[in-house]
């Protein structure tokens, strides 16, 4: 039985590009408008997602950038897609986490990534002298939850405020890590398929057959990252698209760059291997006018099952961006923000 597209969450993960010609101002104002328009929509939730050092993204105080979000929003859910949990002490998270929580009660959502969102060199510079191991993630993520929940009886760290906020953990992966280590904890999982979608299907199958209930969850919640670029026509939607294969082909190369406008000889500039790099970078995306992105999201729906479509969307002019939302939601049937157990608090 294919799962029907409007019983499934619509939301987005916004990277706050900043353009080639505007400034960082433009980029954190555009963000704000995009997020007023999905909550106009129907979006279940805007996120943010933190970086370091990468020209271009202006979303690395990603807590700033949430607060902003939330504050010129009303009922949207507002959070990190995600925090990169190894560049923070977990109680600064909490603290800030949990500020946001008094700020916007109900609406703040926490997701936790292990990568550091960055290159080796800011890496040092933000954790100075600190290592990281591989058993260090999910002992930050058991602290996090208990700075979160209520204080026990002789907890000498409080986070104040954070206790006893439980603002909802996500934890986001591309690998098989984070699908097993939300699926021991019982927290809802994202799938990072908007740049690695080469695991996602058995991270969905790994996370949903060893899940365990837990008082956060009762069962699997999985929500999948979708690069998104609609407009009235197909051939509308692939120039708009050169855009988002500029950027790609810039983090293949390491040559990144502001988000630049669209170029109608994009693919004549490209050799083979490129062409094929940036087609699996983008293997989840959905690309098109109106039939085809409806026809892409269901297929991606029969796929995977997913409970939630957290859409990324790349598009130069701001405008066009919105109508490209626009007809996403058309195509889902016009979603509203619905509830899900235990991931909205």
């Amino acid at each position: 039985m294919h799962p029907a597209l409007n019983s499934i969450a619509l939301s987005m993960l916004d990277l706050v590009a900043v353009r080639e010609g505007g400034t960082v101002a433009d980029a954190l104002q555009i963000a704000l408008r995009t997020a007023q328009h999905a909550e106009r929509l129907g979006f279940q939730r805007y996120w943010l997602a933190e970086h370091h050092n990468m020209a271009g993204i202006a979303s690395s105080a990603t807590a700033v950038l949430v607060g902003h979000i939330a504050g010129g929003t009303q009922r949207i859910r507002v959070g990190s897609g995600g925090v990169m949990l190894p560049n923070h002490a977990p109680l600064v998270v909490a603290e800030a986490f949990g500020t946001l929580a008094e700020l916007y009660p109900g609406r703040i959502d926490l997701g936790l990534g292990r990568a550091p969102g960055t290159d080796g060199l800011t890496m040092r510079a933000l954790r100075r002298d600190r290592v990281e191991t591989e058993d260090d993630f999910p002992r930050d993520v058991a602290e996090l939850q208990r700075l979160l929940d209520d204080p026990q009886p002789g907890q000498r760290v409080i986070a104040m405020p954070g206790a006893g906020a439980k603002v909802p953990i996500w934890l986001l992966g591309s690998s098989l890590f984070s699908a097993q280590l939300a699926a021991e904890r019982g927290l809802p999982y994202a799938f990072a398929s908007h740049f690695a979608p080469r695991l996602l299907l058995q991270a969905l199958e790994l996370y949903r057959s060893r899940f365990r209930p837990s008082a956060t969850l009762q069962r699997p919640y999985a929500a999948i990252g979708v690069p998104l670029i609609a407009a009235p026509t197909d051939d509308e939607a692939e120039f708009l698209a050169s855009s988002t294969y500029q950027r790609v082909l810039g983090i293949l190369t390491g040559d990144r760059r502001r988000l630049q406008p669209p170029t109608a000889d994009f693919w004549q500039q490209v050799d083979d291997r490129a062409r094929a790099a940036i087609g699996d970078f983008l293997a989840a995306a959905v690309i098109g006018g109106p039939d085809t992105v409806r026809e892409g999201l269901q297929r991606l729906a029969d796929l995977t099952e997913a409970d939630e479509f957290i859409l990324v969307s790349d598009v130069y002019d701001p405008a066009l961006r919105l109508r490209s939302l626009d007809i996403a939601a058309s195509a889902m049937q016009a979603p509203t923000a619905r509830p899900a157990a235990g991931v909205n608090g």
